[in-house]
């Protein structure tokens, strides 16, 4: 069985793009080969099509990835 998933949380890579502070969705794809801890979309279709990732994820990662301010 596979995983399942609120599907209220599944954004494009526009709105990973606009969570990560990214000018252009197309640069979701080179922070994952850049950063391999980056999460992986939830669904992927295949080279050029779908791709679907979790909101909390992406998130929580940036979240983490971010200095924190004292």
């Amino acid at each position: 069985m596979g995983r399942r998933v609120d599907v209220d949380e599944l954004i494009d890579s526009h709105a990973v793009a606009e969570i990560l502070g990214l000018a252009q969705a197309n640069t979701v794809s080179g922070y994952q080969r850049r950063y391999l801890d980056m999460p992986r979309p939830v669904v992927d279709m295949g080279r050029g099509r779908c791709k679907l990732w979790l909101r909390s994820e992406v998130e929580r990662w940036k979240r983490r990835r971010q200095p924190s301010v004292s």
